[in-house]
C-alpha cells in the first residue's frame, strides 16, 4: 500500500519519540524492589543466574538473560537495566504503526503508534527494569502477525507456498516469545480467538491460527511446567473490589493517578470515553477488523486475570500493560471517527493531563521505595565503621543496588547473600548470631522496608519487633529516624 511521504516519515519519527520519552529523566525516580531485584541478578555469574532459575522466578528468565548479557557490557545501574525497556517500548510503538496500518491505513497506523508513544503508562514502564514492556511489545507484534493471517484468508491467499506459511509460522514464534517474557501476556491468545471467532474466518485460515498457538504454546511448556512448581515467586496484588475496573482502566491512561489532580483525572478520563464512544456509534464506518481486534485485546485478559484472581491475588495491574495497545488502537480508531473540530478539541482536552502525569512518573519519589534518598540519607548522616540490618522483604538488597553506597558498611544482619543461596532474598543471620555482632557495633542503621503486600507485611513487622528487641538487648538506643517513601532508616547508638 502506497501512503504519503509525511505519513511514513511520521510513521518513523513515532518509535524514536517514544524511546526519548523513555529516556528522559531516566535515572530520576529510584529503583524500587523489582528492579532492585534486577539489578542484582544481573550481576551473578552464568551458574548463580541458572541456579536461581532453576529455584524462583523462572516465568523473568528470559528478561533476566537479557539483562545479564547487557550487565556483561557495562556496569548494572539504573539507567542500564530500564534501558532495553525504553527500547522494548519503541519496538511496540513501531509495531502499533505497522499493526494500525494493517487495519485501517497509514493514518490509523500513524495516530495509534502516537497514542502509544505519548501514553504515560508506556513511559513509565520504558523506565523500569522489568520485563513488561517486553511483553507489550511482543503483544503488538503477535496481533499484528495474527491480522496479517486474517488478511491473507480474506484475500484468498490461503494456499500452502511459503508466503501462506511465512505469517502463522511468524505468529507462532512470537506467541512463544510473549510467553518467554511473561506467562501472563498468553492471556492475550483468549482475546485472539474471540477476534477470530467474530470475524469467522475460512476453515483454512482458522487451522493455520489454532495451529499456530499450539506450536507457541508447546515452546512455552517448559517455562509452564516450572512456573507452576514456583508460586512462592509471584507477589500478592490486592483483592478484587467493585472499583477495580475502573481504577485499571484509569492506571491505563494515568499510572500516577494518585499525584493527578481530580479535575484532570476527570478531564482525561472522559475524552477518552467519548472517542470510544464515538468508535461504538460510527462502527459502520471504521474498518471492521478495528473493534474485532481491539475489543477483545483490551477486555478479555483482565476478565481472565481477575477470574484467576478469585483464588489467588494475581491481579497486578503491571501484568496487563500490554492492554494498552488496545486502548491506544481504539482510541485512535475513535478519533478518526470524528469530525476535525471535536476531534481536536478532544485531543486538546488531554493534553494538560499527560503532561502532568509525565512529569509526576518521573520524580524520585514515583517509586514504590525512594532508594535514593535513602542513600542521601547514609551518606549525610553515615560514618566509617557503621553497620546495618534490614528488615522487611528483599529490603537488603538496597545494598546490592548501591553498592558504592554501603562499602564501607556492614551488613551484620545477613547470614548469606541471596546469590549464595539461590534465592532472591538474602538470608538473615540467627538470633545468636545478630546479637554477638550487636555487641560489636557502636552504631547501628536499621533500615525497614514499609511498602509491602499485606501478607508480607505481618511477616515483616514479627521481624522488625525481633530485631528491635535484640538492638536493645545489646546496648543500643535510637538517635535519629528518617521515614521516606516505602522505608524507614533509624539511627542507632550506644
Amino acid at each position: 500500500m502506497r501512503f504519503p511521504a509525511r505519513l511514513r516519515a511520521a510513521g518513523l519519527a513515532l518509535p524514536v519519540l517514544a524511546f526519548a520519552l523513555g529516556l528522559w529523566g531516566n535515572t530520576g525516580p529510584s529503583p524500587w524492589t523489582d528492579e532492585i531485584v534486577t539489578m542484582d541478578v544481573a550481576r551473578r555469574s552464568w551458574p548463580e543466574l541458572f541456579a536461581l532459575l532453576g529455584r524462583v522466578d523462572a516465568v523473568h528468565g528470559l528478561h533476566y538473560v537479557l539483562i545479564h548479557l547487557v550487565g556483561q557490557v557495562s556496569s548494572v545501574n539504573a539507567f542500564t537495566v530500564r534501558l532495553p525497556s525504553a527500547a522494548a517500548v519503541a519496538a511496540a510503538v513501531a509495531g502499533m504503526v505497522w499493526l494500525g496500518r494493517s487495519l485501517g491505513g497509514p493514518r490509523l497506523g500513524v495516530c495509534a503508534g502516537l497514542a502509544l508513544a505519548v501514553a504515560p503508562t508506556a513511559s513509565r514502564y520504558a523506565q523500569e527494569g522489568r520485563s513488561f514492556a517486553f511483553v507489550m511489545a511482543a503483544a503488538v507484534l503477535a496481533t499484528g502477525a495474527l491480522v496479517k493471517v486474517l488478511l491473507d484468508g480474506v484475500g484468498g491467499d490461503e494456499g500452502d507456498d511459503g508466503a501462506g506459511r511465512r505469517w502463522p509460522v511468524t505468529y507462532a514464534v512470537l506467541v512463544a516469545v510473549l510467553g518467554w517474557f511473561n506467562v501472563m501476556g498468553l492471556l492475550l491468545l483468549a482475546a485472539h480467538v474471540v477476534t477470530m471467532a467474530w470475524m469467522r474466518p475460512g476453515r483454512r485460515t482458522f487451522r493455520r491460527v489454532a495451529g499456530a498457538q499450539v506450536a507457541g504454546l508447546v515452546a512455552v511448556a517448559p517455562l509452564l511446567i516450572l512456573g507452576l512448581t514456583q508460586h512462592s515467586a509471584v507477589g500478592e496484588a490486592p483483592p478484587l473490589t467493585a472499583g477495580t475496573p475502573l481504577s485499571f482502566f484509569s492506571w491505563l491512561l494515568s499510572p500516577g493517578q494518585d499525584t493527578l489532580l481530580p479535575w484532570l483525572k476527570v478531564l482525561l478520563l472522559g475524552s477518552v470515553l467519548l472517542a470510544l464512544t464515538a468508535l461504538l456509534v460510527r462502527r459502520r464506518t471504521t474498518p471492521p477488523l478495528l473493534t474485532a481486534v481491539g475489543l477483545p485485546w483490551l477486555v478479555m485478559p483482565p476478565v481472565l486475570l481477575a477470574l484467576a484472581a478469585s483464588t489467588q491475588p494475581l491481579f497486578a495491574y503491571r501484568y496487563l500493560l500490554f492492554c494498552l495497545p488496545a486502548l491506544a488502537l481504539l482510541l485512535a480508531g475513535g478519533l478518526l471517527a470524528l469530525a476535525w473540530p471535536a476531534r481536536i478539541a478532544l485531543v486538546l482536552a488531554m493534553v494538560a493531563p499527560l503532561a502532568f502525569t509525565h512529569r509526576a512518573i518521573r520524580l524520585e519519589e514515583s517509586r514504590a521505595w525512594d532508594t535514593a534518598a535513602a542513600v542521601r540519607i547514609l551518606r549525610a548522616h553515615g560514618a566509617s565503621g557503621d553497620a546495618v540490618v534490614f528488615t522487611g522483604a528483599r529490603c537488603g538488597l538496597i545494598s546490592t543496588a548501591y553498592q558504592e553506597a554501603f562499602a564501607g558498611v556492614t551488613d551484620i544482619g545477613r547470614s548469606r547473600t541471596a546469590a549464595e543461596t539461590d534465592a532472591l532474598d538474602d538470608e538473615a543471620a540467627d538470633p545468636v548470631t545478630l546479637a554477638r555482632r550487636l555487641e560489636g557495633a557502636s552504631r547501628v542503621w536499621l533500615v525497614t522496608c514499609t511498602h509491602l503486600s499485606t501478607a508480607t507485611a505481618r511477616a515483616a513487622e514479627r521481624a522488625d519487633l525481633a530485631t528491635e528487641q535484640e538492638v536493645r538487648f545489646a546496648g543500643l538506643r535510637p538517635y535519629r529516624r528518617f521515614r521516606i517513601r516505602g522505608l524507614q532508616l533509624t539511627l542507632e547508638t550506644r
